[in-house]
Order: structure tokens, then sequence, then C-alpha cells
């Protein structure tokens, strides 16, 4: 019980802190945002609050501008279910994409972050025009 009280405080303190010092975003033309966005339709991100390599992980979502869906995965969330079913284990954070009717479940913070960067970072100007360009993740189930 106070391991737990312990482990809420702390996330919630790391949660203060990233607002705090949270990154600018990525600037785009609405154009470029909107041919973003339309390719973050088939990614999920299954993550808890208060997790620090969820934190990382949204961190980076929000310096890169990334409208990411999120579902939380607390004991009892039909989203948790689905994370185990669908990737295999209870693992946050953890990266779906859908594309051409078949899944990759990506886990650990650095993999997700790495291959968002590569496929949307400012730093290379990478919009893909279609799903289909960018840097593709290996499965994992």
């Amino acid at each position: 019980m106070i391991l737990k009280l312990l482990r809420e405080g702390l996330g919630r303190l790391v949660m203060f802190f990233d607002w705090l010092t949270r990154p600018k975003p990525v600037q785009r033309t609405p154009e470029q945002q909107r041919l973003v966005e339309e390719q973050l339709k088939g990614m999920k991100l299954y993550q808890l609050k208060a997790c620090p390599f969820c934190i990382k992980t949204r961190r980076a979502l929000y310096r890169l501008n990334l409208p990411i869906e999120t579902r939380d995965v607390q004991r009892g969330s039909p989203w948790r279910e689905e994370l185990e079913q669908g990737g295999g284990r209870i693992q946050v954070p953890c990266l779906r994409i859908e594309s051409d009717g078949q899944d990759v479940w990506m886990y650990e913070s650095g993999d997700i972050i790495r291959f968002l960067e590569q496929r949307f970072g400012a730093e290379t100007g990478n919009v893909h025009s279609n799903s289909q360009s960018g840097s593709s993740p290996s499965e994992r189930s």
C-alpha cells in the first residue's frame, strides 16, 4: 500500500515537471499538419499516465506535434485487455500501428520515439505523402 502511494506520488511529480518543462512543438504548414494527422489515424499509444517511459514518449509526441490517440491501460480498462491480446503482453508504452489490415505492436519508448522522429521529424523535413513511406517498424508480438 505504501509502495503504491509512493509510486503514484512520484509519478504525479514527474508529470508536473513534464508540464513545467514541456518542449516547444514543431511548426508545420496547415497542409503538412493535415498530411501528418492523416497518417496518424492508424496509430494508437497504449500508456499509463504516470509511467516515466510513457511520459518520455508523450513529450516526444508533443515536441513532434503528433496528435496520436492515447489509450490508458489501467487495471479494468478494455484497452489493457486489447493490448495483451493484440500485442502479446502488458507493457507500456506500446505504439500500435495499423496498416494494410495488419497490426504492428512496437514496445520500448526509445524505439517508438526513433520511429516517429524518422517518419515525422522536423530536422529532416519528413512529412510523407502516403502511409507507406518512412521507416517500417519491426513487428513484435
